[in-house]
């Protein structure tokens, strides 16, 4: 029904739980502030995720950033940088529901294709921000 505040419970509702709730870690060879730096600029987030819309509210700096989710989805997302021995650990979470009433079929293709898009995304940053180092080596750069 148009208009209709969703009920405790129903998809739409604010305290119904989260239809996709995706959580991933990447080993990063570089330190925080490297992968921060990727993050940063909001245009690169069109490119990892193009029919979501981010809206920052808590920007951690080399920690990470977390994000409102808008568009093709409805929740939230962060990054979370964690220092770890000679890099960093690139933890990734997505909580959010797409809109309307996706069978659960669907839901299964959606969270399947979002863990695979985010391990694309982090094992990409990898490729690059490692710019082929061993581990134990220092980096040839500081940030990209």
């Amino acid at each position: 029904m148009p208009g209709r505040t969703p009920a405790p419970g129903d998809p739409g509702s604010p305290t119904a739980p989260p239809a996709l709730d995706i959580v991933d870690e990447t080993f990063i060879a570089v330190p925080p502030s490297t992968v921060a730096a990727a993050f940063a600029d909001p245009r690169s987030w069109t490119l990892y995720w193009p029919d979501l819309v981010l809206e920052v509210y808590t920007d951690r700096g080399d920690e990470g950033l977390r994000w409102t989710v808008r568009g093709a989805l409805v929740g939230t997302m962060e990054i979370w940088l964690e220092p770890v021995l000679d890099g960093t650990l690139l933890h990734y979470f997505l909580r959010a529901s797409p809109h309307g009433s996706p069978t659960p079929r669907m839901l299964r293709r959606e969270f399947d294709r979002r863990a695979r898009a985010a391990k694309a995304i982090a094992l990409e940053l990898k490729n690059v921000l490692e710019d082929g180092r061993a581990a134990g080596i220092p980096p040839r750069h500081e940030s990209i």
